[in-house]
């Protein structure tokens, strides 16, 4: 179940990879496990390019955002992180680039930065489907928090009901009530149908 939900983290950002691989502190994949995929390649030309412009342009979001996209493809989490804070120092209320900072502090194991920086996304967008499913993650996995992450999955189908976030919150929501059967929905009623 962790890895299918640590797949829709990544799914629903980026168009990237489903399964993170481990990383030593120094930012470099570790031996692979049998029958795990290999770490994303990352394409050094490109980020290569993008550094060169990023510098050329002090204040362009844009390429800072990109770097960011082309580091979290790659896995290197905090790589992508620090160009998305970059990128928020420009504009902070670039809620795409500040979810994906909550999404690398989550995978660089700060459950409870990624979950501030979730609150910052939400101070800019309420509604932000991807935010919101990705708090719910980071409460069922990060911190263990299952009434947590019902809360905000439920808040997610409750904006946007007819969003894939809310399709894969709906799922996740049906995975933990199997897992977890004495669990009250959050908000004391009102399930989902599955």
């Amino acid at each position: 179940m962790f890895g299918l939900l640590v797949g829709w983290i990544l799914g629903t950002q980026q168009a990237g990879p489903a399964t993170p691989a481990a990383m030593t502190a120094a930012g470099q994949p570790t031996a692979q496990l049998p029958n795990q995929p290999a770490a994303p390649v990352l394409d050094v030309q490109r980020a290569s390019a993008l550094e060169r412009q990023a510098n050329n342009e002090p204040n362009n979001v844009d390429v800072r955002v990109e770097l960011g996209n082309v580091y979290f493809d790659a896995e290197r989490f905090d790589m992508a992180g620090s160009w998305y804070e970059a990128a928020l120092k420009l504009n902070p209320k670039n809620v795409n680039a500040s979810t994906d900072l909550g999404v690398s502090y989550y995978m660089t194991n700060q459950a409870d930065r990624a979950l501030a920086q979730f609150e910052n996304s939400l101070k800019i967008d309420p509604a932000h489907t991807k935010t919101l499913f990705n708090v719910g993650i980071v409460r069922a996995f990060g911190k263990e928090d299952i009434a947590g992450a019902t809360q905000a999955w439920e808040q997610l189908i409750a904006v946007a009901p007819a969003s894939e976030e809310a399709g894969r919150a709906r799922n996740a929501l049906q995975t933990l009530r199997t897992s977890h059967p004495t669990t009250p929905p959050a908000g004391g009623g009102g399930g989902l149908e599955p």
